[in-house]
């Protein structure tokens, strides 16, 4: 009789029999499985057939055919005869936009609310509670209205906007500001950009384990500054050097030219970041306040500044706290862009309402609205789940 090796333990034989408790586990997960699948096929192929019967029309062929409706705001190119995927595809764009600018504002802001609460002077933490208080208590949908009603009733007229230095317009019509005339040179100064993040990125990892290390606080602000310039700097020259700008002008009736944002979309920003950064600021306030008191005193006993241990010692641990949490303030914001319909902004809810009305595949409308939603939504979570493993890799 043949014997195991000696130091190795046996393999354990899988039991494929009743009385296993794993083989009792996979069995109960096929049967779910099953159970789910046999409900969303047995749900599906009922309302089809009750469409059938009903004489309505199914599927998604209208995709394909002649939109034949305008859209007030776009970033791609568009027209009323492109077909539906396309007019799909500008407010799954718009949609983003608002939900990828928000999420950058609303996480400074909410972060320098956060750490406010925690200012020596009274006047700043009274300031930064009462900013909280006031803005998370009042629905969201009632803060993008209020934000509409002040930029289209209370601001002047397209035809006399207010103006600062004859640059930048506010109105009505919208806000106006000067653009590059975008070129090659634009380009590789964004991508110079880009580059300078990742190295800006790299050397203040460098510098934050040299500090860990030895003790010695690292200049990061200027340095960062500095090589995000120089970067930038060297893209626009390798393009060329272009100096070409597209100022708006005041016309007769309202203002052309330069870059341009609606009230629509300055209303859903606004009122989606205001909203979220009151949440935001609590977050990192509990995170900062998990922090135990000795790692303060102990960055003081080494010559840092409060500033200083605050951004080096407090916030890095902080993180474990205020990653997941923050991620479904982030989840949030993108879904509550969807109220965004109320007052006009052209996202892909307001896309799919005008289809819907147009075509009468409601079922296959909604399907799409639930599919860009739970896309972003994961791919969200995805990667705020991949930087708090990163971070939490770092911290050991």
């Amino acid at each position: 009789m043949s014997q195991a090796a000696p130091g190795r333990a046996p393999p354990k034989r899988r039991e494929w029999s009743w009385r296993s408790q794993a083989f009792r586990g996979v069995v109960y997960q096929i049967i779910a499985i099953a159970a789910i699948a046999a409900g969303i096929w047995f749900l599906a192929h009922n309302t089809m057939e009750n469409m059938r019967v009903r004489g309505i029309q199914s599927g998604f062929g209208f995709l394909t055919t002649p939109a034949g409706f305008d859209i007030g705001e776009m970033i791609i190119s568009y027209d009323a005869l492109d077909p539906y995927w396309k007019a799909f595809l500008v407010g799954v764009v718009n949609t983003l936009r608002v939900a990828v600018i928000g999420i950058v504002l609303c996480t400074v802001m909410g972060t320098t609310l956060g750490i406010g609460r925690f200012s020596r002077n009274a006047i700043v933490r009274g300031l930064c509670y009462g900013y909280v208080e006031l803005f998370r208590n009042i629905p969201v949908l009632l803060q993008l209205i209020m934000w509409y009603l002040l930029f289209t009733e209370v601001l002047p007229a397209p035809y006399e906007p207010f103006s600062l230095l004859g640059l930048i317009f506010l109105s009505k019509g919208g806000f106006a500001f000067p653009v590059p005339v975008w070129g090659t040179g634009q380009l590789l100064a964004l991508v110079g950009a880009v580059l300078g993040i990742g190295v800006a990125a790299y050397y203040r990892r460098r510098a934050m384990k040299r500090f860990e290390e030895t003790g010695r606080v690292p200049h990061l602000f200027w340095p960062t500054v500095a090589t995000i310039f120089a970067f930038s700097f060297a893209g626009w020259m390798l393009g060329g050097a272009p100096t070409a700008w597209n100022f708006p002008e005041q016309g007769e009736m309202s203002v052309t030219g330069g870059g341009t944002v609606t009230p629509e979309f300055m209303a859903v920003l606004l009122g989606l970041v205001f909203y979220t950064s009151a949440f935001v600021a609590e977050v990192v306030r509990a995170g900062i306040a998990s922090v135990p008191h000795g790692q303060i005193e102990a960055a003081s006993s080494i010559g840092l500044s409060r500033g200083q241990s605050m951004r080096m010692v407090v916030l890095p641990q902080a993180l474990r706290v205020i990653i997941p949490p923050m991620t479904n303030q982030y989840l949030n914001l993108t879904k509550n862009s969807s109220l965004a319909v109320a007052i006009g902004y052209p996202d892909v809810v307001s896309i799919a309402n005008t289809a819907i009305n147009q075509t009468g595949r409601a079922v296959e409308c909604i399907a799409i609205i639930m599919l860009v939603y739970l896309t972003t939504s994961l791919s969200t979570s995805a990667l705020m789940n991949w930087y708090n493993k990163r971070a939490a890799i770092k911290e050991r």
